[in-house]
């Protein structure tokens, strides 16, 4: 049975940044319709069941509903968390249950827990989060399309899609235990108290920065570095940025959008290109953040190593996919003499 996995973070698109910047909002109305969508596309293209995961707001129950559709749906009965962890296990689950291909609704966050949960996913991300540099916007139908086609076999995984890169993370040092992390655009030491806070960077409290990407059309850290040292995913290296407080009278100056709308002062003392599996290296005291989020503290006794791997998702292109589908016919109907 050809199976794909969608999995939607609910409260993407709806956190505290809202009320500090001008970023939009994605509500659980929009979620529903997404998912719909994406339902519709996959099973146009031979999709033959969906795997999904249960949420507070009953997104995927309201999409599923009433669909009339040849397709079996299954729920993974996992316990929710209500943090990442939900996200890595559905992921790991969607690997266990044969899924040939995945969705993701969500933000850089969301993604990254994904990864967490399977490594080489095979994914179609679909951004409705925040500063989104690697989920895509995209029609959710032609996405589904996308994923029904590699889930069938009736289009070539490997043809179609490219390992992502992502920030490996080693961190060394007492108590510092054996689960290693990983980021998928950007790994930032920022001096700040709080982990898990989502307000804004302040650029005071900016230390170092290792990324996969640098983009200067997007938003956040990569848009930042892309004003400086431009970096594509398809490129074998990365970028760091050595930050210094503005106050501090840096060797540079640099006006970024660190979120929709919202722009700061970053001072630079110095930025790199990174070759692949090259180590970079920051001391405690701080805290690593994540693709946006304040995730782990480091202590004053450890160090966290950061090196730029290609050992990401398979990151399935959606225009090719559909574009080799066209071309051998799998939208046609065959009709008989």
């Amino acid at each position: 049975m050809s199976t794909f996995g969608i999995l939607v973070n609910p409260r993407s698109g709806s956190d505290v940044r809202r009320l500090l910047t001008s970023a939009g909002s994605s509500t659980i109305e929009d979620k529903v319709s997404i998912l719909r969508r994406l339902i519709h596309g996959a099973v146009e293209t031979g999709a033959e069941q969906v795997v999904l995961t249960r949420d507070p707001f009953s997104i995927a129950r309201r999409a599923t509903e009433n669909l009339q559709l040849p397709l079996k749906v299954q729920f993974l009965d996992l316990p929710l968390h209500h943090n990442e962890r939900d996200s890595v296990n559905a992921a790991q689950a969607m690997r266990d249950a044969g899924c040939g291909s995945v969705v993701s609704l969500g933000g850089d966050g969301t993604n990254r827990a994904l990864v967490l949960g399977w490594p080489d996913a095979p994914l179609i991300p679909v951004s409705t989060g925040t500063n989104n540099a690697f989920p895509v916007h995209i029609e959710p139908t032609v996405a589904g399309m996308a994923a029904g086609l590699i889930a069938t076999g009736a289009v070539d995984l490997d043809a179609h899609s490219s390992r992502a890169k992502v920030v490996a993370v080693e961190v060394k040092g007492s108590d510092s235990g054996t689960e290693n992390d990983m980021a998928l655009v950007d790994a930032i030491a920022v001096d700040d108290p709080y982990v898990g806070s989502l307000e804004l960077f302040d650029p005071e409290t900016m230390m170092l920065g290792v990324l996969t990407r640098a983009d200067p059309a997007a938003i956040g850290f990569s848009g930042l570095a892309g004003t400086v040292l431009p970096c594509t995913p398809d490129e074998e290296q990365g970028v760091v940025l050595e930050f210094m407080p503005p106050s501090q009278n840096p060797a540079r100056l640099v006006r970024g959008a660190l979120a929709p709308g919202w722009f700061a002062s970053v001072g630079l003392a110095r930025s790199r290109y990174l070759e692949l599996d090259v180590s970079v290296d920051v001391a405690g005291p701080c805290l690593l953040a994540f693709d946006g989020e304040r995730s782990r503290r480091l202590h004053s006794d450890q160090t966290a190593s950061l090196r730029v791997v290609r050992g990401g998702p398979r990151v399935i292109d959606v225009g090719s996919v559909v574009l080799s589908g066209a071309r051998t016919g799998k939208f046609e109907i065959r009709v008989g003499d």
